[in-house]
């Protein structure tokens, strides 16, 4: 069932937004050659506990941790871990869910480690051009196949990345996930009619290879799978929990209020 948020849930949410983007602003100075994937997952985890909300990912499904930490190849689901040391050159997506007062927020971010190649470069900056497009036709009226196709236009069409299908946006709130589901791939003009007061977040996973296929891999010693780019090559990811509002879809997990101006509460 798809519910209708109203402003002060949408305020609720945007409170629980405001840690996740936190987080991933300090993470900007954590990231360097040398740390382990490990270190990741207890700024996070710190920075959460200490603004006084809680990692939805802990226990869901049988997961652990308070983040989802890939490198490189790895597309989704990966656990940080002690012995991963990053490396320049390196690419990491970090991902999480935060509840704050029962208020529910969802963002991933890719970053670089040191410098990297202009290729991976050019694979962030083009995958978070990909999800902004995806927001700017989250209005009301429109349909869950104008975010899709506008993601998968601009990364397959354009720039001849993959553009994984089997991983997905969603709705979210109460839980962290609720229906609809969001394609980042898609038809214009298809699927459900977006309507004032629907909270989702939109993903796109983006391969540099150019398939859009995946595969399970699994953690030595753990009983957890994730997955894999199934060329190798690497993946990035970015992620924003919005709502759909009369007056255009607001980003309720923010990093930048000055580039994101127009999409603020």
């Amino acid at each position: 069932m798809i519910t209708l948020k109203s402003e002060r849930e949408i305020k609720g949410m945007a409170a629980s937004g405001a840690i996740i983007a936190g987080v991933h602003r300090g993470l900007r100075e954590i990231i360097k050659p040398g740390i382990s994937s490990w270190l990741i997952e207890e700024f996070a985890n710190d920075y959460i506990e200490q603004h006084g909300a809680k990692a939805s990912e802990k226990g869901f499904e049988g997961y652990k941790y308070a983040t989802c930490v890939c490198v490189n190849e790895e597309v989704a689901h990966a656990i940080p871990r002690k012995n991963l040391i990053l490396k320049a050159g390196d690419i990491v997506t970090v991902d999480m869910t935060v509840n704050l007062d029962g208020y529910e927020s969802d963002s991933c971010w890719t970053y670089a480690v040191g410098e990297i190649a202009p290729e991976l470069q050019k694979l962030m900056d083009d995958t978070r051009k990909a999800l902004y497009l995806g927001i700017d036709q989250a209005v009301v009226g429109n349909r869950l196949g104008d975010i899709g196709h506008a993601i998968q236009h601009y990364t397959e069409v354009e720039n001849d990345y993959g553009d994984v299908r089997e991983l997905i946006g969603h709705g979210i709130q109460p839980t962290m996930h609720e229906q609809p589901n969001v394609p980042s791939y898609g038809e214009a003009g298809k699927g459900l009619r977006l309507k004032e007061g629907m909270t989702i977040t939109i993903e796109p996973m983006v391969i540099l290879g150019g398939t859009w296929h995946i595969k399970t891999k699994e953690v030595p010693g753990e009983d957890w799978e994730y997955y894999v780019s199934a060329d190798g090559t690497p993946c990035a990811q970015y992620e924003h929990t919005i709502a759909i509002t009369k007056d255009g879809p607001k980003i309720l997990t923010s990093q930048d209020a000055e580039m994101d101006a127009k999409y603020l509460l």
